[in-house]
Protein backbone atom coordinates (compact mmCIF):
# COMPACT_ATOMS: atom_id res chain seq x y z
CA UNK A 1 0.00 0.00 0.00
CA UNK A 2 1.55 3.17 -0.95
CA UNK A 3 1.32 6.24 1.06
CA UNK A 4 2.41 9.89 0.59
CA UNK A 5 3.03 11.53 3.71
CA UNK A 6 3.08 15.77 3.73
CA UNK A 7 4.91 16.86 6.83
CA UNK A 8 7.61 19.65 6.96
CA UNK A 9 9.12 18.99 10.61
CA UNK A 10 11.42 16.21 9.54
CA UNK A 11 11.13 14.49 12.93
CA UNK A 12 7.65 13.68 12.70
CA UNK A 13 7.62 12.90 9.33
CA UNK A 14 10.52 10.28 9.71
CA UNK A 15 8.72 8.75 12.77
CA UNK A 16 5.43 8.75 10.77
CA UNK A 17 7.02 6.66 7.87
CA UNK A 18 8.94 4.40 10.37
CA UNK A 19 5.18 3.32 12.08
CA UNK A 20 3.82 3.33 8.58
CA UNK A 21 6.88 1.44 7.35
CA UNK A 22 6.51 -1.11 9.98
CA UNK A 23 2.58 -2.06 8.73
CA UNK A 24 2.55 -2.59 5.56
CA UNK A 25 3.12 0.77 3.79
CA UNK A 26 5.34 1.62 1.47
CA UNK A 27 5.55 5.75 2.37
CA UNK A 28 7.15 8.33 0.33
CA UNK A 29 7.97 11.67 1.80
CA UNK A 30 7.42 15.76 1.03
CA UNK A 31 7.67 18.65 2.90
CA UNK A 32 5.75 21.16 0.74
CA UNK A 33 2.44 22.17 -0.63
CA UNK A 34 3.31 22.84 -4.13
CA UNK A 35 5.47 19.52 -4.31
CA UNK A 36 2.96 17.94 -2.87
CA UNK A 37 0.09 18.88 -5.44
CA UNK A 38 1.82 18.27 -8.02
CA UNK A 39 2.90 14.32 -6.78
CA UNK A 40 -1.18 13.52 -5.76
CA UNK A 41 -2.08 14.83 -9.18
CA UNK A 42 0.49 12.82 -11.15
CA UNK A 43 1.19 9.67 -8.96
CA UNK A 44 -1.11 6.68 -7.33
CA UNK A 45 -1.53 6.52 -4.13
CA UNK A 46 -3.54 4.27 -1.80
CA UNK A 47 -3.33 6.97 1.31
CA UNK A 48 -2.34 10.44 1.83
CA UNK A 49 -1.17 11.77 5.27
CA UNK A 50 -1.08 15.66 4.72
CA UNK A 51 -0.34 18.48 7.07
CA UNK A 52 -1.99 21.57 7.08
CA UNK A 53 0.33 23.61 8.06
CA UNK A 54 2.94 23.59 5.07
CA UNK A 55 5.38 26.11 3.15
CA UNK A 56 4.75 26.94 -0.59
CA UNK A 57 1.16 25.93 -0.99
CA UNK A 58 -0.78 25.19 2.77
CA UNK A 59 -2.52 21.64 3.53
CA UNK A 60 -5.93 22.99 3.01
CA UNK A 61 -5.81 24.06 -0.48
CA UNK A 62 -3.48 21.18 -2.03
CA UNK A 63 -6.78 19.56 -0.32
CA UNK A 64 -9.20 21.05 -2.39
CA UNK A 65 -7.46 21.10 -5.89
CA UNK A 66 -6.69 17.61 -5.49
CA UNK A 67 -10.40 16.92 -4.91
CA UNK A 68 -11.57 19.60 -7.49
CA UNK A 69 -9.44 17.75 -9.97
CA UNK A 70 -11.06 15.02 -9.42
CA UNK A 71 -8.47 12.65 -7.09
CA UNK A 72 -10.37 10.59 -4.82
CA UNK A 73 -7.73 8.76 -2.61
CA UNK A 74 -7.85 8.87 1.12
CA UNK A 75 -6.48 11.75 2.83
CA UNK A 76 -6.04 11.89 6.46
CA UNK A 77 -5.13 15.46 7.34
CA UNK A 78 -3.50 16.56 10.62
CA UNK A 79 -4.13 19.06 12.70
CA UNK A 80 -3.59 21.47 15.78
CA UNK A 81 -5.40 20.00 18.89
CA UNK A 82 -8.07 22.53 19.28
CA UNK A 83 -8.65 23.47 15.57
CA UNK A 84 -12.18 22.81 15.23
CA UNK A 85 -12.26 25.32 12.41
CA UNK A 86 -9.76 23.45 10.58
CA UNK A 87 -11.13 19.80 11.57
CA UNK A 88 -14.70 21.35 10.00
CA UNK A 89 -13.81 22.66 7.20
CA UNK A 90 -10.97 19.99 6.15
CA UNK A 91 -13.98 17.67 6.50
CA UNK A 92 -16.15 19.54 4.10
CA UNK A 93 -13.10 19.92 1.86
CA UNK A 94 -13.25 16.21 0.81
CA UNK A 95 -10.46 14.79 4.14
CA UNK A 96 -11.89 11.43 5.20
CA UNK A 97 -10.54 12.09 8.49
CA UNK A 98 -8.05 14.18 10.29
CA UNK A 99 -5.76 13.42 13.41
CA UNK A 100 -5.22 16.22 16.41
CA UNK A 101 -1.38 17.19 16.85
CA UNK A 102 0.31 15.28 19.25
CA UNK A 103 -0.79 11.64 18.38
CA UNK A 104 0.27 8.49 19.11
CA UNK A 105 1.65 6.55 16.24
CA UNK A 106 -0.18 3.75 16.87
CA UNK A 107 -3.38 5.85 16.52
CA UNK A 108 -2.34 7.34 12.80
CA UNK A 109 -1.36 3.89 11.91
CA UNK A 110 -5.01 2.24 12.79
CA UNK A 111 -6.89 5.23 11.75
CA UNK A 112 -4.51 4.58 8.16
CA UNK A 113 -5.54 1.24 7.83
CA UNK A 114 -9.01 1.80 8.26
CA UNK A 115 -8.98 4.26 5.28
CA UNK A 116 -7.64 1.97 2.98
CA UNK A 117 -9.91 -0.57 4.18
CA UNK A 118 -13.12 1.63 3.60
CA UNK A 119 -11.63 2.61 0.37
CA UNK A 120 -11.48 -0.53 -1.08
CA UNK A 121 -15.20 -1.52 0.60
CA UNK A 122 -13.10 -3.54 3.03
CA UNK A 123 -13.98 -2.92 6.91
CA UNK A 124 -12.93 -5.67 8.07
CA UNK A 125 -9.33 -5.97 9.12
CA UNK A 126 -9.23 -9.83 8.48
CA UNK A 127 -9.31 -10.75 4.93
CA UNK A 128 -9.97 -14.17 3.31
CA UNK A 129 -9.35 -15.84 0.24
CA UNK A 130 -10.05 -19.60 0.36
CA UNK A 131 -7.33 -20.81 2.40
CA UNK A 132 -5.49 -17.60 2.88
CA UNK A 133 -6.25 -15.60 5.73
CA UNK A 134 -4.77 -12.21 6.07
CA UNK A 135 -5.18 -10.25 9.23
CA UNK A 136 -3.71 -6.33 8.34
CA UNK A 137 -3.47 -5.06 12.37
CA UNK A 138 -1.00 -8.59 13.04
CA UNK A 139 0.67 -8.59 10.30
CA UNK A 140 0.27 -12.32 9.90
CA UNK A 141 -0.41 -14.27 6.91
CA UNK A 142 -1.91 -17.81 7.22
CA UNK A 143 -2.98 -20.57 4.73
CA UNK A 144 -5.06 -23.33 5.87
CA UNK A 145 -4.61 -22.43 9.15
CA UNK A 146 -0.87 -22.94 9.29
CA UNK A 147 0.82 -19.35 9.89
CA UNK A 148 3.46 -18.25 7.57
CA UNK A 149 6.88 -16.63 8.66
CA UNK A 150 7.10 -13.80 5.59
CA UNK A 151 9.00 -10.90 5.26
CA UNK A 152 7.35 -7.54 5.17
CA UNK A 153 7.69 -7.00 1.51
CA UNK A 154 6.07 -10.28 0.79
CA UNK A 155 3.08 -8.94 2.95
CA UNK A 156 2.87 -5.84 1.38
CA UNK A 157 2.78 -7.83 -2.14
CA UNK A 158 0.29 -10.11 -0.73
CA UNK A 159 -2.52 -7.94 0.90
CA UNK A 160 -2.35 -5.39 -2.66
CA UNK A 161 -3.33 -8.65 -4.15
CA UNK A 162 -6.32 -9.08 -1.84
CA UNK A 163 -7.39 -5.37 -2.10
CA UNK A 164 -7.37 -5.53 -5.33
CA UNK A 165 -9.19 -9.18 -5.96
CA UNK A 166 -11.55 -8.05 -8.49
CA UNK A 167 -8.32 -7.97 -11.65
CA UNK A 168 -5.29 -9.16 -12.53
CA UNK A 169 -2.83 -6.79 -10.99
CA UNK A 170 0.58 -6.02 -13.63
CA UNK A 171 3.72 -6.48 -12.25
CA UNK A 172 4.85 -3.42 -12.96
CA UNK A 173 2.16 -1.96 -10.61
CA UNK A 174 2.94 -4.49 -8.21
CA UNK A 175 6.47 -2.61 -8.43
CA UNK A 176 5.78 0.84 -8.09
CA UNK A 177 3.87 0.22 -5.05
CA UNK A 178 6.62 -2.31 -3.53
CA UNK A 179 9.49 0.20 -4.45
CA UNK A 180 8.03 3.83 -5.66
CA UNK A 181 10.68 5.41 -8.17
CA UNK A 182 13.87 3.13 -7.01
CA UNK A 183 14.79 2.82 -11.26
CA UNK A 184 17.36 0.17 -10.10
CA UNK A 185 14.31 -2.41 -9.80
CA UNK A 186 12.71 -4.23 -12.56
CA UNK A 187 9.74 -6.67 -12.65
CA UNK A 188 12.03 -9.35 -12.03
CA UNK A 189 12.21 -8.50 -8.29
CA UNK A 190 8.59 -8.76 -8.40
CA UNK A 191 8.88 -12.68 -9.86
CA UNK A 192 11.22 -13.32 -7.34
CA UNK A 193 8.76 -11.98 -4.20
CA UNK A 194 5.77 -14.02 -5.74
CA UNK A 195 8.45 -17.07 -6.61
CA UNK A 196 9.71 -16.98 -2.77
CA UNK A 197 5.55 -16.70 -1.73
CA UNK A 198 4.30 -19.64 -3.77
CA UNK A 199 7.40 -21.96 -1.88
CA UNK A 200 5.67 -20.65 1.49
CA UNK A 201 2.06 -20.64 0.80
CA UNK A 202 1.93 -23.51 -1.64
CA UNK A 203 -0.05 -24.03 -4.67
CA UNK A 204 -3.21 -22.64 -6.21
CA UNK A 205 -2.98 -19.10 -3.75
CA UNK A 206 -1.15 -17.22 -6.99
CA UNK A 207 -2.15 -16.98 -10.15
CA UNK A 208 -0.34 -15.63 -12.79
CA UNK A 209 -1.98 -14.74 -16.26
CA UNK A 210 0.37 -14.54 -18.96
CA UNK A 211 1.42 -11.28 -20.36
CA UNK A 212 -0.82 -9.82 -17.82
CA UNK A 213 0.30 -9.93 -14.07
CA UNK A 214 -1.04 -11.99 -10.84
CA UNK A 215 -3.95 -12.76 -9.50
CA UNK A 216 -5.46 -14.38 -5.68
CA UNK A 217 -6.45 -18.10 -7.20
CA UNK A 218 -9.31 -18.54 -5.12
CA UNK A 219 -11.15 -15.69 -5.58
CA UNK A 220 -11.72 -16.15 -8.98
Amino acid sequence: MRCLIVEDDDRIAADMAAALNASGFRTERLADGETAWFAGGTEDYDLVVLDLGLPLLDGMTVLKRWRAEGHNMPILILTARGDWNDRVEGIDAGADDYLPKPFRMEELVARARALVRRASGRMNPIQQAGELVIDTNRQSVSVAGRLLGITPLEFRLLAYLVYNTARVVPPTELLEHLYGDDDSRDVNAVEAIVARLRRKTGPGIIGTRRGFGYYLEQTR
